[in-house]
């Protein structure tokens, strides 16, 4: 506890504060690294490669400097040492010349330095000493006379160079840098034999010779390289900067064409490159991306128009029984007080009664179309016998037509080979679906069976509106093997041409014995058809070729959209095509089951037909 009157300092005994210290510095660090992290992300892509590309072209390139000239110091130094070795042999052999001043410049030593000494290390002469210009004398720093300075013989060393210069002498600063360089020394023993008068003698001599002319290859080699590397690094920006920039301009054309994108043009795409590049990957995948979103958008702008057009259809129908049971009510209402009142209310309420029921029958239609536009309402997991509801749906139509003529049987892939009609030579028919009278196969598949029996109900109640009720009807089930998805299949849009490739694909999987199966249905009436552009609008919601006759035989104009859609549900396609000679023909196809086994044929083929 402190003593009273001893001063407290901030942060004294608390040990937070070291803690709070270290805290903020690390915050300055991580402000400091974001910045630095920021300031990078700022700088091009371009820059950044040309930059990496510099650098390491100037770390190489000092490496490779650094390199050379370690080798050539290491060579020339070698070299030198063999020098110093072959002339101590030389001055080993002519001791006695070189005591004599005047002889040393027929020895050949006119660049060494020569210094004889005896045993003790004493100094007894200097022979040889290399003069420069502007009589600049350079020797080498060698042990004090008397002290061998802890050198071994002939072992070559390198020292420093001591400097003379003349007095009141101009030195030339290359003689000076010439003197200033260090000499390469060796130390060798010598021997003089005595002569009888004389006694032996021996001694040691200094041999060295300056390493000025590696200084200046090493100077030479340098500039060489700084020149050298100057003109390389500027070539290689160059280089760079226009292989960078034609790399790199796919992606400026990328960035082009998503600028486009997002003013609202989809049907841009990114130019092609070559594949294996990663520049060509990243277009090619673009791309698909793009067909992706382009193909959204259209499927989004088509559904809000469907929308559109589907609430604006069903307000208009809608209104008409509205208006017309408030017309009727509105009726009664005035007339109820005079004479018959009761036989107009009677009128009245059949009006309402039929308006409504027309009304229920449109909502119940709605709601089926909504319920299997979000997903529901459809029961795939069933198994479904189609040969059942087929000769049910013909019982029913029966009953409705008396006198219709109605035949059962199968399905086959037809074509090529029977003349289109008789007396047209040569020009065949085209592969088809042909409808064979006969027995029914039993064709069980997985499904609901209460939307097929209901896409087949609406198909039978067209016939029965729209044909003469004694124009005959074929019904015809079968299982086609074909080369096809059932992906694909679902996806097709209920056109002859999509019939037309179902066709192909049977042709294909009966050539080659491979294939999934299909259970096929046709409807085939032989009534006054439909042209070809209203057959392309069958399909649609709220679509009646006629609307007065629809609505006097109570139609809504949404049976065959619903049968459009429980067969898509089923993964199928439904398309309407001409009649040969007439008329109009329904065609479904739904996927079988891998599992299920074709189960052979049974039923009747005719249904009675009564005149």
């Amino acid at each position: 506890m402190a003593q009273p009157g001893t001063p407290v300092h901030p942060g004294a005994g608390q040990p937070g504060c070291a803690g709070a210290g270290q805290v903020a510095g690390n915050v300055r660090q991580t402000k400091k690294g974001n910045w630095l992290t920021h300031r990078l992300d700022a700088v091009s892509l371009s820059t950044k490669l040309i930059s990496i590309i510099l650098v390491l072209l100037l770390v190489s390139g000092g490496i490779i400097a650094f390199a050379v000239r370690q080798l050539v110091s290491a060579y020339i130094i070698d070299k030198t040492d063999t020098q110093l070795s072959r002339q101590s042999t030389l001055v080993l052999n002519s001791i006695s010349e070189l005591q004599q001043s005047d002889n040393f410049g027929t020895l050949g030593l006119i660049d060494y330095y020569v210094q004889i000494r005896d045993s003790n290390f004493n100094i007894t002469s200097t022979p040889v000493v290399p003069k420069l210009s502007d009589n600049v004398i350079s020797e080498p720093v060698l042990p004090v006379s008397g002290s061998s300075g802890g050198v071994e013989f002939n072992k070559p060393y390198t020292t420093a160079a001591r400097v003379q210069l003349s007095s009141g002498s101009d030195v030339s600063r290359t003689s000076l840098q010439m003197a200033s360089a260090p000499w390469r020394v060796i130390a060798v023993k010598w021997k003089m034999n005595g002569n009888g008068t004389t006694p032996a003698t021996t001694g040691v001599a200094f041999i060295a010779l300056s390493l000025h002319d590696m200084q200046d290859t090493l100077s030479i080699i340098t500039k060489y390289f700084l020149v050298v590397g100057i003109a390389i690094m500027v070539f290689a920006t160059v280089m760079a900067t226009l292989a960078i920039d034609r790399t790199l301009l796919p992606l400026k054309r990328i960035e082009k064409t998503a600028a486009k994108i997002a003013n609202g043009d989809l049907s841009q795409r990114v130019p092609p490159a070559p594949e294996n590049t990663e520049v060509g990957s990243l277009s090619s995948s673009l791309n698909q991306m793009l067909s992706r979103i382009e193909h959204s958008f259209h499927e989004q702008q088509e559904t809000t128009e469907k929308m559109k057009r589907f609430v604006s259809d069903a307000s208009h129908e809608l209104r008409t029984p509205l208006a017309a049971i408030h017309g009727y009510a509105e009726l009664y209402k005035m007339q109820r007080e005079y004479p018959g009142a009761l036989e107009r209310a009677d009128q009245a309420i059949d009006h309402i009664e039929k308006s409504s029921t027309r009304m229920a029958s449109l909502v119940e239609d709605l709601l089926s179309l909504a319920r299997m536009d979000e997903g529901r309402g459809v029961n795939i997991n069933q198994k479904a016998k189609l040969h059942e509801i087929v000769a049910e749906s013909a019982e029913d139509l029966h009953a409705l037509d008396p006198g219709r003529s109605i035949r059962l049987g199968g399905i086959t892939v037809a074509g090529g080979d029977a003349p289109l009609v008789a007396g047209d030579g040569e020009r065949p028919m085209p592969a088809h679906l042909a409808f064979v009278p006969g027995k029914v196969e039993n064709v069980t598949l997985q499904g609901d069976p209460a939307r097929l029996r209901q896409v087949i109900t609406n198909i039978v109640g067209n016939i029965h509106r729209y044909t003469p009720a004694d124009s005959p009807v074929e019904m015809g089930i079968s299982v086609v093997p074909a080369s096809l998805h059932l992906v694909d299949l679902g996806k097709m849009p209920s056109t002859d041409v999509s019939l037309d490739q179902f066709i192909q694909a049977a042709q294909v999987a009966a050539s080659t014995g491979s294939g999934r199966r299909y259970a096929v249905l046709q409807v085939i009436d032989h009534g006054p058809g439909m042209p070809g552009k209203a057959r392309q609008k069958i399909f649609e919601r709220f679509y009646t070729a006629d609307p007065s006759r629809a609505r006097e035989k109570g139609g809504t104009g949404l049976g065959m959209a619903i049968a459009q859609s429980a067969v898509k549900a089923h993964h199928g396609l439904i398309c309407a095509s001409e009649t040969f000679n007439g008329g109009l023909t329904f065609t479904v196809i739904i996927p079988m089951p891998d599992e299920a086994p074709q189960a052979p044929a049974s039923s009747d083929g005719v249904a009675p037909a009564k005149a």
